[in-house]
């Protein structure tokens, strides 16, 4: 078994939240989340902020944490994996995908767009926590007063 750990975040900007479309010598294809391996010595947190900034060009705020674990099957053995997620937020609608690191386009999405575009189905349902719990914070006032860019 592999044992992984990947940082990375929902981005929002206007309610719409950012993708990225990898297509890796068609073999991979599809719409992700921003997020990437930890360097030796970064926290999780400045590895989201950094894998964010690489791949899509986005300059942003963390704001909320989550974690997720998960296994998938690479040939001839298990990866599993540890995701920590940041609820973040752009200051505008600008991203530039990273094509060293094969993706081709990105985009700021609406939720319902989203949802169906993203490949995984945990990125989906992170999708889904992250923007309940901006729709709340948005409810109570509280999203625009956080933000603080790095």
């Amino acid at each position: 078994m592999i044992e992984a750990t990947s940082c990375g975040g929902v981005v929002i900007h206007r309610g719409k939240i950012l993708a990225l479309y990898k297509s890796y010598r068609n073999r991979y294809e599809g719409w992700v989340l921003p997020k990437g391996t930890v360097e030796k010595g970064e926290t999780f947190e400045q590895t989201a902020l950094r894998e964010v900034m690489e791949e899509a060009g986005v300059r942003l705020y963390r704001e909320i944490y989550r974690q997720e674990q998960y296994n998938f099957t690479v040939p001839e053995d298990v990866v599993m994996k540890e995701v920590h997620w940041y609820l973040m937020i752009a200051d505008n609608y600008h991203s530039k995908p990273q094509r060293e690191e094969y993706f081709v386009d990105s985009g700021y999405y609406k939720f319902h767009e989203i949802y169906h575009l993203l490949r995984f189905s945990n990125e989906k349902h992170i999708v889904e926590q992250a923007y309940q719990e901006y729709l709340e914070m948005r409810s109570e006032g509280v999203w625009a007063k956080q933000q603080k860019y790095f």
